[in-house]
Protein backbone atom coordinates (compact mmCIF):
# COMPACT_ATOMS: atom_id res chain seq x y z
CA UNK A 1 0.00 0.00 0.00
CA UNK A 2 2.15 3.06 -1.59
CA UNK A 3 -0.79 5.65 -0.05
CA UNK A 4 -3.85 5.98 1.58
CA UNK A 5 -6.30 6.06 -1.07
CA UNK A 6 -7.72 9.09 0.50
CA UNK A 7 -4.40 11.03 0.74
CA UNK A 8 -3.04 9.52 -3.03
CA UNK A 9 -6.44 11.80 -4.01
CA UNK A 10 -5.24 15.27 -2.57
CA UNK A 11 -1.89 14.60 -4.30
CA UNK A 12 -2.87 17.56 -6.91
CA UNK A 13 -3.58 20.16 -4.13
CA UNK A 14 -0.31 19.06 -2.33
CA UNK A 15 1.92 19.35 -5.24
CA UNK A 16 0.24 23.31 -5.74
CA UNK A 17 0.92 23.81 -2.24
CA UNK A 18 4.69 21.98 -2.39
CA UNK A 19 5.36 24.18 -5.44
CA UNK A 20 3.31 27.42 -3.60
CA UNK A 21 5.66 26.84 -0.59
CA UNK A 22 9.38 26.09 -2.63
CA UNK A 23 8.77 29.80 -4.82
CA UNK A 24 8.25 31.89 -1.44
CA UNK A 25 11.55 30.42 1.03
CA UNK A 26 12.10 31.94 4.17
CA UNK A 27 14.99 31.20 6.57
CA UNK A 28 15.78 30.77 10.04
CA UNK A 29 13.00 32.59 12.62
CA UNK A 30 11.57 34.83 9.98
CA UNK A 31 8.92 32.18 8.36
CA UNK A 32 6.24 34.60 8.71
CA UNK A 33 4.40 33.86 5.26
CA UNK A 34 5.34 30.35 5.37
CA UNK A 35 3.30 30.08 8.81
CA UNK A 36 0.37 32.43 7.37
CA UNK A 37 0.49 30.17 4.64
CA UNK A 38 -0.10 27.08 7.08
CA UNK A 39 -2.66 28.18 9.05
CA UNK A 40 -4.96 29.10 6.43
CA UNK A 41 -4.83 25.54 4.98
CA UNK A 42 -5.32 24.13 8.28
CA UNK A 43 -8.73 26.10 8.66
CA UNK A 44 -9.64 25.14 5.39
CA UNK A 45 -9.58 21.65 6.88
CA UNK A 46 -11.78 22.36 9.71
CA UNK A 47 -9.12 22.71 12.06
CA UNK A 48 -9.89 25.53 14.64
CA UNK A 49 -7.28 25.06 17.28
CA UNK A 50 -4.19 26.79 15.80
CA UNK A 51 -1.44 28.27 18.26
CA UNK A 52 0.71 31.08 16.39
CA UNK A 53 3.89 32.75 17.15
CA UNK A 54 5.40 30.26 19.13
CA UNK A 55 9.62 30.49 18.41
CA UNK A 56 8.43 33.62 16.07
CA UNK A 57 6.61 32.09 13.56
CA UNK A 58 6.23 28.50 14.51
CA UNK A 59 3.00 27.11 14.45
CA UNK A 60 1.31 24.48 17.28
CA UNK A 61 -2.70 22.92 15.69
CA UNK A 62 -4.19 20.02 18.14
CA UNK A 63 -6.93 17.63 15.98
CA UNK A 64 -9.20 16.08 18.50
CA UNK A 65 -9.66 12.33 17.63
CA UNK A 66 -12.69 10.65 19.34
CA UNK A 67 -12.69 9.45 23.09
CA UNK A 68 -10.11 9.94 25.82
CA UNK A 69 -6.66 9.21 24.74
CA UNK A 70 -2.95 10.70 25.00
CA UNK A 71 -1.58 13.53 22.85
CA UNK A 72 1.26 12.42 19.77
CA UNK A 73 3.62 15.04 18.24
CA UNK A 74 4.04 15.60 14.27
CA UNK A 75 6.64 17.62 13.80
CA UNK A 76 7.75 19.39 10.36
CA UNK A 77 10.41 21.94 9.73
CA UNK A 78 9.46 24.72 7.46
CA UNK A 79 12.06 26.90 6.95
CA UNK A 80 14.56 27.42 3.92
CA UNK A 81 18.62 27.94 2.97
CA UNK A 82 20.33 30.72 1.88
CA UNK A 83 21.13 29.27 -1.32
CA UNK A 84 20.71 30.69 -4.47
CA UNK A 85 18.67 28.21 -7.11
CA UNK A 86 19.62 26.48 -10.01
CA UNK A 87 16.79 24.38 -11.27
CA UNK A 88 14.89 26.80 -13.88
CA UNK A 89 12.04 24.57 -12.81
CA UNK A 90 8.79 26.85 -13.23
CA UNK A 91 8.28 26.72 -9.80
CA UNK A 92 11.91 27.61 -8.88
CA UNK A 93 12.01 30.04 -5.86
CA UNK A 94 11.26 34.08 -6.21
CA UNK A 95 13.29 35.06 -3.32
CA UNK A 96 16.92 36.00 -4.21
CA UNK A 97 19.41 34.12 -2.33
CA UNK A 98 16.96 32.08 -1.09
CA UNK A 99 15.83 28.64 -1.55
CA UNK A 100 14.03 25.03 -0.10
CA UNK A 101 17.26 23.37 -1.21
CA UNK A 102 16.89 20.64 1.86
CA UNK A 103 13.15 19.81 1.15
CA UNK A 104 11.38 21.43 4.07
CA UNK A 105 8.65 22.52 1.66
CA UNK A 106 8.02 19.07 1.35
CA UNK A 107 7.70 18.01 5.08
CA UNK A 108 5.83 20.38 5.15
CA UNK A 109 3.19 19.56 2.28
CA UNK A 110 3.34 16.17 4.05
CA UNK A 111 2.08 16.95 7.34
CA UNK A 112 -0.69 19.25 5.43
CA UNK A 113 -1.89 16.28 4.13
CA UNK A 114 -2.09 14.31 7.36
CA UNK A 115 -3.51 17.21 8.66
CA UNK A 116 -6.50 17.01 6.49
CA UNK A 117 -6.85 13.46 6.50
CA UNK A 118 -6.92 12.89 10.50
CA UNK A 119 -9.33 16.00 10.45
CA UNK A 120 -11.67 14.35 8.08
CA UNK A 121 -11.54 10.96 9.45
CA UNK A 122 -10.43 11.46 13.53
CA UNK A 123 -10.32 7.94 13.30
CA UNK A 124 -7.94 7.82 16.19
CA UNK A 125 -8.36 8.39 20.22
CA UNK A 126 -6.95 11.42 22.23
CA UNK A 127 -5.36 14.11 20.29
CA UNK A 128 -2.65 15.18 17.70
CA UNK A 129 -0.50 17.82 18.06
CA UNK A 130 0.39 19.36 14.55
CA UNK A 131 4.10 21.10 15.41
CA UNK A 132 5.48 23.30 12.57
CA UNK A 133 9.00 24.29 13.42
CA UNK A 134 11.29 27.15 12.00
CA UNK A 135 14.84 27.17 11.89
CA UNK A 136 15.97 24.22 11.93
CA UNK A 137 19.21 24.81 9.62
CA UNK A 138 20.00 28.09 11.66
CA UNK A 139 18.93 28.88 15.36
CA UNK A 140 17.84 25.39 16.70
CA UNK A 141 14.14 26.13 15.97
CA UNK A 142 13.23 23.19 18.16
CA UNK A 143 15.67 23.68 21.12
CA UNK A 144 13.26 27.13 21.35
CA UNK A 145 9.53 25.39 20.73
CA UNK A 146 10.94 22.73 23.25
CA UNK A 147 11.74 25.98 25.85
CA UNK A 148 8.65 27.90 24.88
CA UNK A 149 6.85 24.76 26.58
CA UNK A 150 4.82 22.50 23.91
CA UNK A 151 5.63 19.76 25.43
CA UNK A 152 3.61 20.73 28.86
CA UNK A 153 1.06 23.20 27.17
CA UNK A 154 -0.09 20.40 25.27
CA UNK A 155 0.40 17.79 27.06
CA UNK A 156 2.93 15.71 23.87
CA UNK A 157 3.86 12.41 25.16
CA UNK A 158 5.07 11.47 21.99
CA UNK A 159 6.91 12.81 18.99
CA UNK A 160 7.76 11.66 15.48
CA UNK A 161 9.54 13.41 12.45
CA UNK A 162 10.49 12.67 8.70
CA UNK A 163 12.94 13.56 6.37
CA UNK A 164 13.59 13.09 2.90
CA UNK A 165 16.42 11.44 1.15
CA UNK A 166 18.14 11.84 -2.18
CA UNK A 167 20.08 8.51 -3.16
CA UNK A 168 17.36 6.20 -1.40
CA UNK A 169 14.95 4.24 -3.50
CA UNK A 170 11.62 6.00 -3.93
CA UNK A 171 8.91 5.54 -1.43
CA UNK A 172 11.57 3.29 1.14
CA UNK A 173 11.59 4.19 4.97
CA UNK A 174 14.68 4.06 6.96
CA UNK A 175 16.05 4.90 9.89
CA UNK A 176 18.28 3.50 12.83
CA UNK A 177 17.70 2.59 16.33
CA UNK A 178 19.43 4.46 18.95
CA UNK A 179 21.69 7.34 17.59
CA UNK A 180 20.69 8.17 14.13
CA UNK A 181 22.74 11.91 13.29
CA UNK A 182 25.34 13.30 15.29
CA UNK A 183 26.01 15.81 17.71
CA UNK A 184 27.91 18.84 16.11
CA UNK A 185 29.76 21.27 17.47
CA UNK A 186 32.65 23.88 16.16
CA UNK A 187 35.91 25.19 17.15
CA UNK A 188 36.97 28.03 16.46
CA UNK A 189 40.72 29.24 16.77
CA UNK A 190 42.45 32.27 16.76
CA UNK A 191 46.69 32.33 16.72
CA UNK A 192 48.13 35.36 17.51
CA UNK A 193 52.25 35.66 17.03
CA UNK A 194 54.93 37.96 16.43
CA UNK A 195 54.59 39.16 12.53
CA UNK A 196 57.72 40.18 10.26
CA UNK A 197 59.55 39.84 7.27
CA UNK A 198 59.60 36.40 5.37
CA UNK A 199 63.48 35.81 4.98
CA UNK A 200 63.54 36.61 9.10
CA UNK A 201 61.47 33.83 10.93
CA UNK A 202 63.76 33.99 13.75
CA UNK A 203 62.45 37.38 14.67
CA UNK A 204 58.73 36.27 14.90
CA UNK A 205 56.54 34.54 16.53
CA UNK A 206 54.90 32.48 13.55
CA UNK A 207 51.25 31.65 13.79
CA UNK A 208 50.96 29.93 10.37
CA UNK A 209 53.69 27.57 11.48
CA UNK A 210 51.28 27.10 14.40
CA UNK A 211 48.05 26.69 12.78
CA UNK A 212 49.34 23.87 11.06
CA UNK A 213 50.75 22.11 14.20
CA UNK A 214 47.11 22.20 15.59
CA UNK A 215 45.46 21.25 12.77
CA UNK A 216 47.41 18.00 12.33
CA UNK A 217 48.00 17.85 16.00
CA UNK A 218 43.45 17.83 16.17
CA UNK A 219 43.68 14.32 14.41
CA UNK A 220 45.47 12.45 16.98
CA UNK A 221 42.38 13.11 19.47
CA UNK A 222 40.15 10.61 16.94
CA UNK A 223 43.19 8.17 16.35
CA UNK A 224 44.37 8.21 20.11
CA UNK A 225 41.72 9.47 22.72
CA UNK A 226 38.72 7.52 21.30
CA UNK A 227 37.71 3.83 21.56
CA UNK A 228 38.02 2.63 18.36
CA UNK A 229 33.77 1.81 18.66
CA UNK A 230 33.32 5.58 19.47
CA UNK A 231 32.00 7.44 16.12
CA UNK A 232 34.04 10.73 15.82
CA UNK A 233 34.48 12.95 13.01
CA UNK A 234 36.93 16.33 13.05
CA UNK A 235 36.91 18.10 9.89
CA UNK A 236 38.82 21.73 9.61
CA UNK A 237 36.63 23.84 7.35
CA UNK A 238 38.65 27.01 6.97
CA UNK A 239 42.44 28.26 7.69
CA UNK A 240 42.78 32.36 6.82
CA UNK A 241 45.33 33.96 7.77
CA UNK A 242 48.19 36.19 5.44
CA UNK A 243 48.62 38.88 3.14
CA UNK A 244 51.56 38.75 0.89
CA UNK A 245 54.37 35.94 0.06
CA UNK A 246 57.12 37.54 1.62
CA UNK A 247 55.32 38.49 4.80
CA UNK A 248 54.53 36.85 8.16
CA UNK A 249 51.09 37.38 9.23
CA UNK A 250 50.72 38.05 12.77
CA UNK A 251 47.24 36.34 13.50
CA UNK A 252 45.48 33.51 11.51
CA UNK A 253 42.46 31.75 12.46
CA UNK A 254 40.82 28.24 11.74
CA UNK A 255 37.36 26.52 12.51
CA UNK A 256 36.58 22.96 12.67
CA UNK A 257 33.47 20.95 12.75
CA UNK A 258 33.15 18.54 15.23
CA UNK A 259 30.41 15.54 14.96
CA UNK A 260 29.92 12.69 17.52
CA UNK A 261 27.18 10.36 18.89
CA UNK A 262 28.39 9.88 22.65
CA UNK A 263 28.08 13.26 25.07
CA UNK A 264 30.98 11.52 26.78
CA UNK A 265 32.94 11.82 23.48
CA UNK A 266 31.72 15.25 23.06
CA UNK A 267 33.17 15.94 26.56
CA UNK A 268 36.59 14.70 25.62
CA UNK A 269 36.94 15.93 22.71
CA UNK A 270 36.15 19.78 23.89
CA UNK A 271 38.98 19.21 27.18
CA UNK A 272 41.34 17.86 25.08
CA UNK A 273 40.74 20.43 22.11
CA UNK A 274 41.55 23.41 25.11
CA UNK A 275 44.51 20.86 26.65
CA UNK A 276 46.34 20.56 22.78
CA UNK A 277 45.81 23.75 21.40
CA UNK A 278 46.97 25.68 24.54
CA UNK A 279 49.80 23.13 25.04
CA UNK A 280 50.91 23.99 20.90
CA UNK A 281 50.41 27.37 21.22
CA UNK A 282 53.22 27.56 24.42
CA UNK A 283 55.39 25.75 22.65
CA UNK A 284 55.59 27.50 19.33
CA UNK A 285 55.22 31.48 21.68
CA UNK A 286 51.74 32.41 20.21
CA UNK A 287 48.45 33.12 22.04
CA UNK A 288 45.32 30.97 21.46
CA UNK A 289 41.90 32.26 21.65
CA UNK A 290 39.75 28.75 21.59
CA UNK A 291 36.36 28.61 21.83
CA UNK A 292 34.42 25.29 21.72
CA UNK A 293 30.87 25.94 20.83
CA UNK A 294 28.35 23.26 21.28
CA UNK A 295 25.41 22.97 18.65
CA UNK A 296 22.69 20.35 18.41
CA UNK A 297 22.89 17.21 19.86
CA UNK A 298 22.84 13.83 18.48
CA UNK A 299 19.34 12.74 17.44
CA UNK A 300 18.74 9.68 19.60
CA UNK A 301 15.95 7.33 18.21
CA UNK A 302 14.06 5.52 21.13
CA UNK A 303 14.25 1.92 20.69
CA UNK A 304 10.39 0.88 21.46
CA UNK A 305 9.13 3.83 19.17
CA UNK A 306 12.26 3.14 16.29
CA UNK A 307 10.41 -0.17 16.03
CA UNK A 308 6.99 1.21 15.87
CA UNK A 309 7.67 3.79 13.57
CA UNK A 310 9.39 0.88 11.21
CA UNK A 311 6.38 -1.48 11.52
CA UNK A 312 3.89 1.50 10.54
CA UNK A 313 6.31 2.70 7.32
CA UNK A 314 6.30 -0.89 6.74
CA UNK A 315 3.06 -0.37 5.87
CA UNK A 316 2.82 1.96 3.57
CA UNK A 317 5.94 2.83 1.93
CA UNK A 318 8.18 0.33 -1.28
CA UNK A 319 10.08 -0.98 2.11
CA UNK A 320 11.43 -0.06 5.16
CA UNK A 321 14.88 -1.30 7.00
CA UNK A 322 17.14 -0.57 8.96
CA UNK A 323 20.27 1.95 7.33
CA UNK A 324 23.96 3.05 8.93
CA UNK A 325 23.69 6.15 11.31
CA UNK A 326 24.85 9.19 9.51
CA UNK A 327 27.34 12.11 11.29
CA UNK A 328 24.40 14.78 9.56
CA UNK A 329 22.76 16.79 12.51
CA UNK A 330 19.28 17.65 13.08
CA UNK A 331 17.81 19.84 15.72
CA UNK A 332 14.61 17.25 16.23
CA UNK A 333 17.12 15.94 18.72
CA UNK A 334 15.84 18.69 21.00
CA UNK A 335 12.61 17.33 21.01
CA UNK A 336 13.75 13.35 21.33
CA UNK A 337 15.72 14.44 24.33
CA UNK A 338 12.30 16.59 25.50
CA UNK A 339 9.85 13.30 24.67
CA UNK A 340 10.73 9.57 22.99
CA UNK A 341 9.65 8.97 19.77
CA UNK A 342 11.45 8.38 16.67
CA UNK A 343 13.01 9.91 13.07
CA UNK A 344 12.91 8.45 9.50
CA UNK A 345 14.34 9.03 6.78
CA UNK A 346 11.77 9.03 3.46
CA UNK A 347 14.00 8.13 -0.04
CA UNK A 348 13.19 10.12 -3.04
CA UNK A 349 15.19 8.46 -6.00
CA UNK A 350 18.18 10.36 -7.61
CA UNK A 351 18.25 13.24 -8.07
CA UNK A 352 20.83 16.27 -6.39
CA UNK A 353 21.34 16.15 -3.00
CA UNK A 354 20.21 18.04 0.14
CA UNK A 355 21.68 21.61 0.07
CA UNK A 356 22.38 21.54 -3.18
CA UNK A 357 21.27 24.48 -5.58
CA UNK A 358 19.90 22.13 -8.29
CA UNK A 359 18.22 20.12 -5.45
CA UNK A 360 14.09 19.18 -5.26
CA UNK A 361 11.70 17.85 -3.87
CA UNK A 362 10.10 14.76 -5.49
CA UNK A 363 6.42 15.59 -4.92
CA UNK A 364 5.49 11.71 -5.82
CA UNK A 365 6.29 10.82 -2.26
CA UNK A 366 4.19 13.38 -0.07
CA UNK A 367 1.47 11.28 -0.24
CA UNK A 368 3.72 8.43 1.07
CA UNK A 369 4.83 11.09 4.29
CA UNK A 370 1.97 12.46 4.80
CA UNK A 371 0.21 8.78 4.80
CA UNK A 372 3.02 7.20 7.36
CA UNK A 373 1.90 10.60 9.64
CA UNK A 374 -1.53 9.63 9.66
CA UNK A 375 -1.30 5.87 9.80
CA UNK A 376 1.42 6.44 12.87
CA UNK A 377 -1.44 8.32 14.92
CA UNK A 378 -3.94 5.72 13.82
CA UNK A 379 -2.24 2.63 15.38
CA UNK A 380 -0.52 4.53 17.84
CA UNK A 381 -3.75 5.81 19.44
CA UNK A 382 -6.79 3.42 17.88
CA UNK A 383 -10.46 4.67 18.02
CA UNK A 384 -12.27 2.54 20.95
CA UNK A 385 -14.74 1.33 19.67
CA UNK A 386 -18.79 1.57 21.18
CA UNK A 387 -18.82 -1.93 21.89
CA UNK A 388 -15.62 -1.83 23.86
CA UNK A 389 -16.89 1.38 25.50
CA UNK A 390 -20.35 -0.28 27.01
CA UNK A 391 -18.38 -3.22 28.37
Amino acid sequence: MPALNRIADYAPEMTAWRRHLHQHPETRFECHRTAAFIAARLRDFGITEIHEGIAQSGIVAIIEGQGAGPTIGLRADIDALPITEETGLPHASEVAGKMHACGHDGHTTMLLGAARYLAETRNFSGRVALIFQPAEEWGGGAEVMVKEGIMERFGITRVFALHNAPGVPEGRFEGAPGPIMAAVDTLWVTVTGQGGHGAHPEECADPVAAIVQMVNGLQTIVSRNRKGTDALVISVTQIHTGTADNIIPETGWFCATIRTYDKAVQTMVETRCHEMLSGIAAAMGVRAEITFERGYPATVNHAGDFDFALGVAAEIGSGAGECEPTMGAEDFAYMLEARPGAYLFLGQGDGAGLHHPRYDFNDAIAPIGASYFARLVERAQPRVAESDKAA
